[in-house]
């Protein structure tokens, strides 16, 4: 590839910003994991197939010789409370050297949001190596240019992770794999949860992490499920990033001004995380529910100590297997045995669970990553 031509798409890049304007745009871009499958009925036996693949306890090995190692470029936002991006690529590794599978992989952590240059620069340096598969995200429209220049411009694979709702302009060109758990769902499920506990009257505030497709797609659909099947009323939103020191001095300026919240929804760990320091400070600890979001390690932590109601908890290492799965079928050249999309599996788990069926669910959800913790 021209590295002309991959300097000018990011020199082009810097020229956008990430805006809720883009959030807005893009929602009406994509199509949800449900429609998607009704749309394009092929995928729903394609993905029921796989999904028993990836449940297999062990990789089933390449049917091809390998002449030289996979080349993987990854870059996340791993640096973060929750543990998601660190085991995502311990399972990943680990499921490929279980296949026999010979590779060599370079990876990024950086912020969230607000690394987006230092993402840009890491892809650049990756795409003039010419990688078999690029794994990224995809939460801001600096985000979405850079994608679609590699998926032009390149023979590399776009794995896109953390996002399970194809973009409708991209049919014809999509990536190799969405691959993630579906937000939309995990927040029906927390929904529902609240609702289950707090009744239907009252109020509540939701903190955002920040501006982009994870914030929209778990806090609007919690709003749009809360609203819709209930007279609770939302008293306050924020923007505070996926940061818990600031997530905490938020919760402390609102708490002095509304303690009648039955509730504050969390967008993310490092949120759910801050707003618990904040309770705990104004010795407010079980009077206001807080959830967690993806049930890492850090939050199944606070639930075991009763400071965290309850979170969404992601079988986790699936995704991680089910992008190694992928490679593998690509490898032994079954490619059109792979689905467009990956969902995984998701549970509400409780303070009020035991010890023991926690364990049995970390057991699942940890399964090659465990030893990481």
């Amino acid at each position: 590839m021209s590295t002309k031509w991959i300097s000018a798409v990011f020199f082009i890049s810097l020229c956008f910003t990430s805006s809720a304007s883009f959030a807005e745009s893009f929602l009406e871009q994509i199509w949800t994991y449900d429609k998607f499958i009704a749309a394009f009925p092929d995928q729903a036996d394609k993905a029921e197939a796989f999904h028993k693949i990836v449940r297999h306890k062990t990789a089933i090995p390449s049917s091809e010789f390998q002449e030289k190692a996979l080349t993987i470029s990854v870059i996340y936002p791993g640096n973060q409370a929750s543990d998601y991006w660190r085991k995502s690529i311990a399972s990943l590794e680990k499921r490929l050297k279980e296949a026999h599978i010979n590779y060599k992989i370079s990876s990024l952590f950086t912020e969230s949001a607000t690394e987006i240059r230092k993402q840009e620069r890491f892809i650049q340096k990756s795409l003039q190596r010419n990688p078999d598969y690029l794994i990224f995200t995809l939460d801001a429209l600096r985000h979405k240019k850079i994608v679609e220049f590699i998926l032009g411009n390149s023979q590399t694979k776009v794995i896109l992770q953390n996002i399970t709702t194809p973009l409708k302009d991209w049919d014809g060109f999509q990536p190799f794999l969405y691959v993630g758990f579906d937000h939309q769902l995990g927040s029906q499920k927390l929904a529902q949860e609240f609702l289950s506990r707090v009744g239907k009257e009252g109020h509540y505030a939701v903190f955002y992490g920040p501006r982009g497709y994870v914030s929209r797609m778990r806090g609007n659909s919690f709003i749009n499920i809360i609203s819709k099947q209930s007279q609770l009323k939302l008293a306050a939103s924020f923007y505070v990033g996926f940061n818990r020191q600031k997530s905490k001095e938020t919760a402390l300026i609102l708490l002095q001004e509304r303690q009648d919240l039955k509730f504050i929804y969390a967008c993310s760990t490092d949120i759910a995380l801050g707003i618990i320091d904040a309770l705990e400070e104004l010795g407010l600890k079980g009077k206001i529910l807080v959830n967690g979001w993806g049930g890492g390690s850090a939050e199944l932590e606070a639930i075991a100590k009763g400071d965290m109601d309850f979170t969404i908890m992601r079988m986790n290492d699936d995704n991680g297997v089910a992008m190694a799965d992928a490679m593998i079928l690509d490898q032994s050249g079954q490619a059109d045995t792979i689905p467009q999309i990956f969902s995984g599996e998701m549970v509400v788990v409780t303070k009020d669970f035991t010890a023991g069926r926690i364990e049995n669910l970390k057991n699942r959800a940890f399964r090659y990553s465990k030893e990481t913790e």
